[in-house]
């Protein structure tokens, strides 16, 4: 089963990846990467992988517009072992309400979720 990751040009979305990479070797499986924007490839981080010695693949496009409602989907599809997304660091008030992104895909994913932050 494989690991789903987003691909995010971000601080959070770099760390995931490098996880998912990871993860995905660990465990000897494929890694599906599922775009930030539909329209944007995953080129970069195909590559990445792929240098790391990890199969990857796109996930197929979605009619779902929202970023964590296509993670959560690309999981389902792909009868995946485990979703990694990056989450911000937040002050200690802002830890009291986690993204509504990372709550969604906590709460609606079919497999655990590994949740990873960038370096400090």
């Amino acid at each position: 089963m494989p690991v789903v990751v987003g691909v995010l040009s971000t601080p959070e979305g770099a760390r995931a990846l490098d996880a998912a990479v990871a993860e995905a070797a660990r465990r000897a499986t494929a890694l599906v990467l599922v775009p930030g924007r539909v329209d944007e490839p995953a080129d970069e981080a195909l590559a990445a992988a792929q240098a790391a010695g990890v199969e990857a693949r796109q996930a197929p496009p979605s009619q779902e517009g929202e970023f964590a409602a296509r993670l959560v989907e690309a999981a389902e599809r792909s009868g995946a072992d485990v979703v990694v997304i990056g989450l911000r660091r937040r002050s200690p008030v802002g830890k009291l309400i986690l993204g509504a992104g990372a709550q969604r895909i906590l709460l609606d994913a079919p497999c655990p979720v590994l949740a990873v932050k960038p370096a400090s």
